[in-house]
């Protein structure tokens, strides 16, 4: 997520440059064709191609306006997690304790159980958010990797997802991840058999253990939710025919505007030129916006920081928990909060 106050201008140009300069060469073709090769009937009457726009540009907002849809329930989502996760910490604080035990156990022991419960829920939100960062097909994977300017890269793309996990849960139970397909889901089920445990062992009452399994149902429920945004890419025809029709109306607009610029006087017909390619630059960089919008988990400036909510989710319940080893706050780099 940038967080600067805007994008600035040299950023956007480098960012959508290629429309620029895809504008620029075919404004430089047709005025060469026009006015060197002295091809006059290539000139093509404005209005159609102002009909075509005009089509163009409504195809545009709606395809902007689903993708933005997309990337502000993801935002939602993770607000629902980093809530239920405080709320989940919280109730893990308030509800493990000797009421109901057989077996009284000290304030060490209840403090590790607790400890180890809250651990536990921080190594699933890890793992969903190294899930969601997972590189699709469909992703901008390639620019990413290469193309972002400035180039920052999300703590997924350089640290190994086990080297994280260590922070929280045992090497038994990474062990025991290995080969799942889904290791966030396994981490919950986990998650639900060690409060059916704590049932057992008279730690928690019915209730109290109905009430903390409602958080795991909630936090499967958000997991599904980002997974079903992650996993099902923006309709591929949705996608794909506003850049088909670019291109195609990118190519009549410089055709279009050669008589207009001529009427003005001798010599202003090379206008067609520099007013091509800030038509066509401006058609790509509102097909750019929507189509970086399209996938809110990949990586990019443009996403949700799931990274820094992750870390404000371990912030706050270790200092639930009294833990001494507190990470800061994840700050932005260049802009960018990951």
């Amino acid at each position: 997520m940038y967080t600067e106050r805007r994008y600035g201008y040299w950023m956007t140009i480098h960012w959508s440059r290629k429309g620029l300069y895809f504008g620029a060469i075919t404004g430089l073709v047709a005025v060469v064709l026009y006015e060197v090769a002295c091809l006059k009937w290539m000139a093509v009457p404005w209005q159609p191609v102002a009909l075509i726009g005009t089509a163009l540009a409504f195809y545009l907002g709606f395809k902007n306006n689903a993708s933005y849809d997309r990337l502000w329930e993801a935002r939602k989502i993770w607000g629902a997690i980093l809530n239920g996760s405080r709320s989940f910490g919280a109730a893990v604080l308030g509800f493990v304790g000797n009421l109901h035990a057989t077996n009284k156990k000290d304030e060490a022991e209840l403090r590790d159980i607790r400890r180890s419960l809250v651990f536990r829920h921080l190594a699933w939100v890890t793992c969903l958010r190294y899930q969601l960062r997972t590189p699709r097909t469909w992703e901008h994977t390639d620019e990413l990797l290469h193309n972002i300017y400035p180039q920052v890269k999300t703590p997924e793309f350089t640290t190994k997802l086990e080297e994280e996990l260590l922070k929280y849960i045992s090497k038994e139970e990474i062990a025991a991840l290995e080969g799942k397909s889904n290791r966030a889901t396994q981490l919950l089920a986990k998650q639900s058999l060690e409060l059916h445990r704590l049932r057992e062992a008279g730690l928690l009452d019915d209730f109290r253990h109905t009430e903390l399994q409602k958080y795991i149902s909630a936090m499967y429920d958000e997991q599904g939710k980002s997974e079903r945004i992650k996993n099902f890419p923006f309709p591929r025809q949705y996608a794909s025919i506003p850049l088909l029709l670019i291109k195609i109306t990118s190519i009549l607009v410089p055709f279009a505007l050669l008589d207009e610029f001529e009427k003005l006087g001798p010599n202003l017909v090379w206008l067609t030129v520099p007013f091509s390619a800030i038509v066509t630059w401006v058609f790509i960089l509102m097909e750019m916006i929507g189509d970086y919008s399209e996938n809110p988990f990949e990586g990019t400036y443009n996403d949700v920081p799931i990274s820094a909510i992750s870390r404000t989710i371990e912030i706050d319940l270790k200092e639930m928990i009294g833990e001494t080893d507190i990470p800061p706050a994840m700050q932005p780099i260049e802009g960018m909060l990951m």
